[in-house]
């Protein structure tokens, strides 16, 4: 369980495609506090750590990807020398400063439009219509394992929708979110709370 809540940003040292693929990646992390079997959110991806090692602020781990990991997630994300948001799992006591993130990928969105809104970013990203009943203004949604609250939503007549985000330029400095641009394609996760809640209205309107 994660909070969306990036803590260091990471970098895919090497890629080898064995029965699954397997990523190294390096990290500014202590290799003391990562432990073999531990999770760690990446770019919103629930991954299990199988080596690690290094220094502490220089630190590296390993793990496997499924094909089915890497048919859901962002063409081309797990390439070598890509940057990957990362979020150990939480533990007991941790403050839950973002909403409850599985780190399971709902769908892939695309960024249609980045612009300047003050100091932060407005980013407009478009999610397709499976996506779009679990989007509402104001709710929570994560983009690319970073914790996000939706600003507004616009229904599009093929029922997908473009929903806006603002980056305040924190979280554009801390996370990956600062090098999106139109035409990227992003992570999506959406409110746990929401994904209950569509169920619970499925099953009452089918009683």
């Amino acid at each position: 369980m994660f909070t969306g809540i990036v803590t260091a940003i990471g970098t895919i040292a090497a890629a080898e495609q064995r029965g699954d693929l397997r990523l190294r990646i390096s990290a500014p992390m202590d290799p003391a506090r990562i432990d073999i079997g531990a999770s760690i959110a990446c770019s919103g991806v629930c991954l299990t750590v199988v080596e690690r090692g290094g220094t502490a602020g220089n630190a590296w781990f390993d793990v496997d990807l499924s094909g089915e990991t890497v048919s859901r997630t962002v063409p081309g994300m797990w390439d070598a020398g890509a940057s990957l948001n990362l979020e150990p799992s939480l533990r007991l006591g941790d403050e839950l400063g973002g909403h409850i993130v599985t780190g399971h990928v709902d769908s892939v969105g695309e960024v249609v439009k980045v612009a300047r809104n003050g100091d932060s970013w407005q980013v407009a990203i478009r999610a397709r219509a499976e996506m779009a009943p679990f989007i509402a203004e104001k709710g929570s949604i994560t983009v690319n394992g970073v914790s996000l609250t939706v600003n507004d939503v616009r229904d599009r007549e093929d029922r997908s929708c473009d929903f806006l985000l603002n980056i305040i330029p924190h979280t554009a400095a801390v996370t990956t979110l600062g090098e999106l641009a139109a035409g990227d394609h992003v992570n999506l996760e959406i409110d746990v709370l929401a994904r209950y809640l569509k169920r619970m209205q499925s099953l009452a309107a089918a009683g």
